[in-house]
């Protein structure tokens, strides 16, 4: 059910309606915050809260790309791993299938 949220970031407020957990969205709004203002205070005093908005949200989409990237190799080496495993199995089951037959009378 959605519902009016109101959270503030960089110093602005914004008032959204949306059906996520206000104490969930408001962690978020931290997140972005903290980001704010480790750009420093020079930063906030020259640049205007959509320009600091702009870089720090370039920060996380740069974050989210080094970890897609990470997931994509995680996974490429699972699928890896994986399938030696596999194929290691076929051959031990495959081994004693053959061992099995020499020694059924």
């Amino acid at each position: 059910m959605k519902r009016t949220v109101q959270i503030e970031i960089a110093g602005a407020r914004y008032r959204m309606s949306s059906d996520a957990d206000e104490n969930y969205l408001q962690s978020l709004a931290d997140i972005v915050n903290q980001r704010v203002q480790a750009l420093g205070p020079k930063a906030a005093r020259s640049a205007t809260p959509a320009q600091l908005l702009a870089v720090v949200a370039l920060g996380l989409a740069e974050e989210l790309e080094a970890s897609e990237r990470r997931l994509e190799r995680l996974e490429a080496k699972t699928r890896q791993v994986v399938g030696t495993a596999i194929r290691r199995i076929d051959q031990r089951l495959q081994a004693d299938a053959e061992l099995a037959q020499q020694i059924e009378p």
